[in-house]
């Protein structure tokens, strides 16, 4: 890409070609006053942003404690006959 300072030149000539030179200043006043508005709304922007980020963090809920493990109402046992626990479910009966 170009120098931007070369586009601005030309940018710069063209308008003084087309609006004449004593109009200007009134250009470079809207401008600024369109780049200082523009500052302006950014940083209420930013301040608006922080604002949400530690209300967020602030008003975060209590987390309840672990509840202890709930030991099975129903015996586990493995296959008939291994004599060790497992996922088969009741022996037989």
């Amino acid at each position: 890409m170009k120098d931007p300072l070369i586009i601005l030149i030309v940018i710069l000539a063209i308008v003084i070609v087309w609006r004449g030179p004593k109009t200007l200043p009134q250009i470079g006043r809207m401008l600024g006053r369109g780049v200082k508005e523009a500052r302006r709304e950014a940083a209420e922007i930013k301040v608006d942003i922080h604002k949400d980020e530690g209300a967020t963090t602030t008003i975060a809920a209590p987390v309840a404690p672990a509840a202890a493990p709930v030991a099975p109402t129903t015996p586990v046992t493995g296959p008939p006959g291994s004599g060790a626990p497992g996922p088969g479910g009741p022996g037989p009966a």
